[in-house]
């Protein structure tokens, strides 16, 4: 599956002081992005390929303290850039329900090593979409946790103001027990009664594979089975915030990247420069004026939040495309994470989490977001729907074992 880019030896991977901490023995990967102290960390390009790691980035840290062991960093898009992980120096991931299809990306490789049980919990980055792409592709539960919330110390940077780093795993609860060490407290506790959960309807846009809209309408109604209220909300603005996120992230891609594209431009994946490059034609006023509908969109949802509690919504509006077929690479990023990128421009926490089956065999995958710093009220949201559902358990045919 190429999932993995380099195996961390034991002894670098652990705390030996820390073998009966809450993640004790539990097994790690993490993004190619995120360092891991004396191991390569590529950031999946060849312009970093025989980088290695001085030290720990902080999550690193805090995993290993917790008593985790970090076992691999995983494949991805090169630099953080592109939702399918086929733009990586070394070579793209494929997804373990069907080798022929992405497995979405930018933490593509951490999707696939959750789902095929090469790990038990991975940590990826999500800047538009980069942890719920991968879990709703691969049939996994991935958090994009409150922005500013966890340390990003050691993590290869995209945007500032939208990078993210978060857990994937099969469960809402291993999810959260990760999460609750990453952030030094625990989640626990969140009042869950009666939420008021809104389905906006369309959100972005109407434009949604049949048997996606269907999952989605049988999760809403097992919600309200539980006991929760549906409401009718619209969530401003959504239309336009894709583009006010990619105007803010290719813009700082641009200035990230700037000398590598003048003076070695050809070491980049192909798609990684086309699409780095529509930031060098953003000038500084159309950025100034995105900063204003970021900031416009954040005050709306604040709002918004207050009449409700969670918002439902699909996590891609496609099915788990082919490798290789369908749409350009700057057209098919814009329709997989078409319903991910209004949600990164907020700074509340969202979290995909898979909720069916396409005619095609391939997960679907859902999301719930809800006010800055209620982590823990999408996450009690997602164990409930969990404890009555079975999409979570499902296993690919491709995978370390049967029992994992």
């Amino acid at each position: 599956m190429n999932t993995v880019i380099s195996w961390v030896p034991d002894e670098l991977g652990s705390d030996p002081a820390a073998s009966s901490g809450p993640l004790a023995g539990v097994r790690i990967g993490v993004k190619d992005n995120i360092e891991v102290g004396g191991v390569r960390s590529t950031c999946g390009s060849e312009f970093f390929a025989d980088r290695v790691a001085a030290d720990d980035a902080t999550c690193v840290s805090a995993l290993k303290s917790a008593g985790a062991v970090i076992t691999s960093t995983l494949n991805m898009a090169e630099f953080a850039v592109g939702v399918t992980s086929q733009n990586s120096a070394s070579g793209g991931s494929v997804n373990p329900w069907d080798a022929r299809r992405v497995p979405g990306g930018s933490s593509g490789g951490s999707g696939v090593a959750v789902a095929a049980g090469v790990v038990d919990v991975a940590l990826g980055t999500d800047t538009g979409g980069s942890i719920r792409l991968p879990a709703a592709c691969c049939g996994v539960t991935g958090l994009r946790p409150s922005t500013g919330v966890l340390d990003m110390s050691g993590i290869f940077p995209v945007s500032a103001d939208f990078d993210t780093v978060g857990p994937l795993a099969r469960t809402a609860r291993q999810v959260r027990e990760t999460f609750a060490v990453l952030a030094g407290s625990d989640v626990t506790g969140a009042d869950t009664e009666s939420l008021r959960v809104a389905v906006p309807h369309p959100f972005v846009t109407g434009d949604i594979d049949p048997a996606i809209a269907d999952a989605v309408t049988e999760t809403v109604e097992l919600i309200r089975q539980l006991g929760h209220h549906i409401v009718e909300c619209r969530v401003p603005h959504s239309e336009s915030a894709q583009d006010v996120v990619y105007t803010l992230i290719y813009s700082d891609l641009a200035r990230t990247h700037a000398e590598r594209l003048r003076d070695e431009p050809t070491r980049f994946q192909a798609a990684t420069r086309e699409r780095i490059s529509l930031g060098l034609t953003i000038s500084d006023e159309q950025r100034a004026a995105a900063v204003r509908q970021r900031d416009m969109f954040r005050s709306a949802m604040s709002e918004m939040f207050s009449d409700v509690d969670v918002v439902l919504t699909p996590a891609m509006p496609v099915d788990v495309p082919q490798i290789g077929v369908g749409e350009a690479v700057v057209a098919q990023a814009r329709r997989m994470g078409q319903l991910t990128y209004p949600w990164s421009l907020h700074d509340g926490p969202t979290l995909a989490l898979p909720v069916g089956v396409h005619p095609s065999g391939m997960p679907i995958g859902a999301q719930l977001t809800a006010a800055r710093l209620r982590e823990g009220t999408v996450l009690a949201l997602a164990e409930q729907v969990q404890e009555h559902s079975d999409w979570h358990l499902r296993l690919p045919p491709v995978r370390v074992s049967s029992d994992v």
